[in-house]
C-alpha cells in the first residue's frame, strides 16, 4: 500500500525542510545545536501539520542517533517504559549517543504518564522530544518542563505552502509521471487551514481522482472532490480543530445556541474537559475583555470547577459559562492593544527606559538622576499626574482603543479627564 503524499514528501535532511527559517536557518538554534553535537530535550509547540515530526526525524538523523517514536494519544506507561528499557539497552545508549524519545501530542499524556519520563531524561537515558499543539506551560508539568528546552514552530505562509505543492509535482515518485498544472490554488489553500498534511493529502486525493491526460487543478475541481470528512467528532484528527474553531466563532458571535450546540458535538466526542475549559478563558479577554471583566473570573472559576467535578457534571457549568460569554457585550480591544505593542517594539527595538522612571538602588545611579524627576501620583489630587511614560521616540503613542461598549465608554470618559483629551 502505497504511503500517503505528506508521508512521502518528509524532507530527507534539514536544507530540504521547508518553513521555520528562525529554527533551522543557518543561525537557527537548531542548526546550532546540531553542529554543537549536544542535543538537550526539547518541546516543539504549534499547530499541527507544521513539520514537528518532520523535524523530531531530521535532528534524529542528523545527529545519527538511535530513534524512537511513540504517540500520546494510544500510549500509556508500559509504552513509555517499555520503550525506554529499549533505549538503555541500545548500541548508542554505550556509544555515548543517548537515543531519541519522541512522543506526539505529548500534552495528551497525564501526569502519570509525564512523571514516567522524568526519570529518564533526568539521568540522560533518553533525549526527549515533545510536540504539542497546546501550550506547553499549562500542559506539561512543571518539572519536565523545565529540562526541556522549548521552540515555538509557525505556521506556513502561503508562499511555503505553494512551495509544497510544487516540490511534490516535481518531486514526488508518482506524481511527476503525470501532467499537472496548478491554475487555482486558493480552495487548495483554504481547505488545508495551513496544514501542510492536509494540504498535501488533499490535492493527492483530486489528483487521483482525475484519469485525464493533463490535469488541471482549479477551485472548482477541489471543492466538488474534496468532501467534507465525517460529521463525528474525532478529537485526535482535524474536527479537533475545525469544531473548537465553530465554538470559539459561534460564542464570539453572540449566539449562545450554537455556542452550546457545538459544546455538545466536543462532549460526545469526548473531548478533554480541560481544552475546552482553556479555551473559555482565552476567549473571556480576548473576545469579551474590558466590556464585561466579570466574563475572564467566570471562565477562570468554570476551569477550576470543571476540573474539580469531571464528566458527566462538568457538562452544566460548561453550558453556563458557554451561554454567559456568547451573551456578553464584546470587545477585543485588550487583544489589539497588546498586539499593536508588540509589533510596535519589534519596529522600534529596545528603547532606552526614560530616567525619570529608572531604579536608583546604588548611589552612582541616584548621581546619575534616575529616577529623580519621577512622580510618585498617590501625591497628588485623585492619585494622578500627568507625566510622559514612554520613551521619547514614541511618546504619546496610543495602543489602547476603547470599544463602543458602556463599560468601555466608561473606562474612555475617566481616562480623557485624566490626561485631558490625550485619549
Amino acid at each position: 500500500m502505497t504511503a500517503p503524499l505528506a508521508e512521502r514528501l518528509r524532507p530527507n535532511n534539514l536544507d530540504e525542510y521547508i518553513g521555520q527559517s528562525h529554527l533551522v536557518g543557518k543561525s537557527g538554534p537548531i542548526r546550532q545545536i546540531l553542529k554543537s553535537g549536544s542535543v538537550p530535550s526539547m518541546l516543539f509547540w504549534g499547530p499541527p501539520g507544521i513539520g514537528k515530526t518532520s523535524l523530531a526525524n531530521l535532528i534524529a538523523k542528523e545527529a545519527n542517533r538511535p530513534f524512537y517514536t511513540l504517540s500520546a494519544i494510544n500510549s500509556g506507561v508500559k509504552d513509555v517504559r517499555m520503550v525506554i528499557d529499549k533505549a538503555k539497552q541500545s548500541d548508542g545508549f554505550f556509544q555515548n549517543k543517548q537515543p531519541l524519545l519522541f512522543i506526539d501530542e505529548i500534552h495528551r499524556f497525564s501526569k502519570s504518564q509525564q512523571d514516567s519520563l522524568l526519570g529518564a531524561v533526568e539521568k540522560g537515558w533518553v533525549i526527549l522530544i515533545g510536540a504539542t499543539t497546546e501550550n506547553p506551560s499549562f500542559e506539561v508539568i512543571p518539572a519536565l518542563l523545565s529540562r526541556c528546552q522549548v521552540y515555538t514552530l509557525n505556521e506556513f505562509s502561503k508562499k511555503e505552502l505553494l512551495l509544497l505543492l510544487d516540490k511534490a509535482i516535481e518531486e514526488d515518485t508518482f506524481l511527476k509521471e503525470k501532467k499537472i498544472t496548478l491554475k487555482q490554488t486558493d480552495a487548495l489553500l483554504k481547505l488545508s487551514g495551513g496544514d501542510a498534511r492536509k494540504l498535501l493529502n488533499n490535492f493527492e486525493l483530486v489528483v487521483n481522482s482525475d484519469k485525464s491526460d493533463e490535469i488541471i487543478i482549479n477551485n472548482k475541481k477541489v471543492e466538488a472532490v474534496v468532501q467534507q470528512r465525517s460529521a463525528r467528532y474525532d478529537k485526535t484528527g482535524e474536527q479537533h480543530y475545525d469544531i473548537i474553531s465553530a465554538f470559539i466563532k459561534s460564542i464570539r458571535g453572540s449566539d449562545p445556541n450554537a455556542g452550546v450546540y457545538w459544546l455538545a458535538r466536543m462532549i460526545e466526542g469526548g473531548e478533554d474537559v480541560k481544552f475546552i475549559a482553556r479555551r473559555l478563558i482565552i476567549l473571556a479577554s480576548e473576545d469579551i475583555g474590558l466590556a464585561n471583566p466579570t466574563a475572564l473570573v467566570m471562565a477562570n472559576n468554570t476551569f477550576q470547577a470543571v476540573n474539580t467535578v469531571g464528566f458527566p457534571e462538568a457538562r452544566i457549568i460548561l453550558s453556563q459559562c458557554v451561554i454567559y460569554l456568547a451573551t456578553s457585550p464584546k470587545s477585543n480591544s485588550a487583544y489589539m492593544a497588546i498586539n499593536k505593542a508588540q509589533a510596535l517594539v519589534k519596529e522600534t527595538g529596545d528603547l532606552a527606559v526614560p530616567l525619570a522612571l529608572r531604579n536608583a538602588p546604588t548611589k552612582l545611579m541616584k548621581e546619575l538622576d534616575y529616577g529623580s524627576d519621577y512622580k510618585y501620583a498617590h501625591d497628588f489630587k485623585h492619585n494622578f499626574v500627568e507625566m510622559e511614560f514612554l520613551p521619547d521616540e514614541i511618546k504619546n503613542t496610543r495602543l489602547f482603543a476603547p470599544s463602543q461598549n458602556a463599560k468601555e465608554q466608561q473606562i474612555a470618559s475617566r481616562i480623557q479627564q485624566l490626561w485631558k483629551g490625550k485619549y
